[in-house]
């Protein structure tokens, strides 16, 4: 072993520790999404704000932070995001009402930019030395499992403990968590250096995506609130126009925030495809699991009835495949290619969610579909910024690895609010409708067979990211 492959490993040692704790907040949530719903007196629909409002301010900072850490170094960023992440956790614990609540949930998105800020770590390490690919793939493995890991914990920890104690105790757990993985970072993580860039910071381009985001993802919130408001429809227009004079600003600007050019690239624009996608099912699907499985069948004819910890086993099987998928991966890919192995991890996710409709009467049937789907999300979760890494240029791997969380989270931030909307209509009490839950099961389910489509029959042969390595 190299010196320079020990100190990859070393820093993916650490990097692991903050990925556990990333895995500990997407987890220990989501057990007791509806006893934070009962708490501030909102309707289980409702809890989809929490998600939609994450992944918007998300979509926004992911971006941006991608860039300043090919700028000004990746490990500077990620100290940032966590320092951001652990106040806004502590913020939960305080919250007086479900808006300052969902103020705070929103800006613990910070999280969202660990993972392809390390990736990008990892990458601008390895790429000096023998097959770079493969490590940062290998690296992208040992975080994601890192990752399931932790949410594993989260989950079981977050199940078992609101069944026990207070809710603003149970708050405070992940908080403590967050501080701790700010100091490891701090102490353990260290960057290349950075070569400071003279040309300025394109504050114009984050604007115009910024406007851009909060248009659209405004706009399709407010279609919940009343599907024919004209204003809502405005403001999803204006946030799609908004995507044209964005991207001629970015074709002139010297150093783009997001070079346009990448959703050309061949290697490239079927990663960010394929993370879109896939984000409606990982990251906007979560919450509407969660309350079906709490939701009374004697009162309303369809859910589970769940406790909060019978709830995160069910998480817990889902993301320990998560980790089984991500750490299968590589060897999938090398036994096959790239494509293949991404193509057969979306048609998983597609067939899990798609078992929905026919299995979800009973408990194991619930647990059968949400294995089938994590392990092909655990792939995809690693394999799409490690791909992503290895197909962009060198001064921009932060940007790449940054734009499939952004797509992906865009993607999630649609879907959450499309789901919402749909629990809604004809919802019982507190519940949501099961039209509405069908409805996320086939957006899921079709989204994922939609991907693994054209990763089989659209991507061009030879392209270089998508062949064996």
């Amino acid at each position: 072993m190299t010196l320079s492959t020990k100190s990859i490993w070393g820093i993916v040692g650490a990097l692991a520790f903050v990925e556990l704790t990333s895995g500990i907040l997407q987890g220990y949530y989501t057990p007791f999404l509806t006893d934070i719903a009962r708490h501030y007196n909102v309707h289980d629909a409702d809890v989809n704000w929490l998600e939609g409002a994450q992944l918007m301010l998300a979509a926004l900072l992911v971006p941006a932070f991608a860039k300043l850490g090919d700028r000004v170094g990746h490990r500077r960023m990620l100290l940032i995001s966590a320092i951001v992440t652990a106040l806004a956790s502590f913020g939960l614990v305080v919250a007086p009402t479900w808006g300052w609540f969902l103020v705070a949930w929103a800006l613990q998105g910070a999280y969202v930019v660990w993972l392809p800020l390390e990736i990008a770590l990892v990458w601008a390490r390895s790429r000096g030395g023998e097959r770079p690919a493969a490590t940062t793939a290998k690296a992208a493995g040992v975080l994601v499992a890192a990752l399931e890991i932790g949410a594993i914990v989260g989950a079981l920890g977050g199940g078992a403990l609101i069944d026990a104690l207070p809710l603003q105790t149970v708050l405070l757990i992940p908080a403590i968590a967050v501080t701790i993985c700010a100091i490891v970072i701090g102490l353990f993580v260290r960057d290349l250096p950075a070569e400071r860039e003279r040309i300025p910071f394109d504050l114009v381009g984050l604007t115009l995506i910024s406007l851009a985001l909060l248009a659209l993802t405004g706009g399709l919130s407010l279609l919940r609130l009343d599907p024919a408001m004209p204003l809502a429809w405005l403001c999803v227009a204006a946030g799609i126009a908004l995507i044209w004079p964005f991207a001629r600003w970015e074709l002139r600007h010297a150093d783009p925030l997001i070079d346009v050019r990448m959703f050309r690239n061949p290697a490239l624009w079927p990663v960010f495809l394929t993370a879109g996608l896939f984000g409606m099912s990982v990251l906007g699907a979560q919450a509407p699991l969660s309350t079906f499985a709490r939701t009374d069948p004697d009162a309303v004819g369809y859910g589970l009835g769940t406790t909060g910890f019978a709830t995160s086993l069910i998480i817990g099987a889902y993301v320990l495949t998560l980790a089984i998928g991500a750490l299968l991966y590589p060897l999938a890919a090398r036994a096959t290619s790239p494509r293949l192995t991404l193509a057969g991890a979306v048609a998983l996710v597609g067939l899990g969610y798609l078992m929905f409709l026919p299995f979800h009467d009973s408990y194991g049937q619930v647990i059968t579909n949400m294995v089938i789907a994590g392990l092909g999300s655990g792939a995809l979760v690693a394999a799409l910024p490690a791909t992503a890494a290895a197909a962009a240029p060198d001064a921009q791997t932060g940007v790449a690895t940054g734009l499939t969380n952004s797509v992906k989270t865009v993607g999630g931030a649609i879907a959450s609010c499309v789901f919402g909307l749909a629990l809604m209509q004809g919802a019982a009490a507190t519940a949501g409708s099961f039209a509405g839950y069908v409805t996320v099961w086939v957006v899921c389910a079709v989204s994922a067979f939609v991907a693994a489509a054209c990763l089989l029959f659209v991507v061009p042969r030879g392209t270089g990211a998508f062949e064996a390595r």
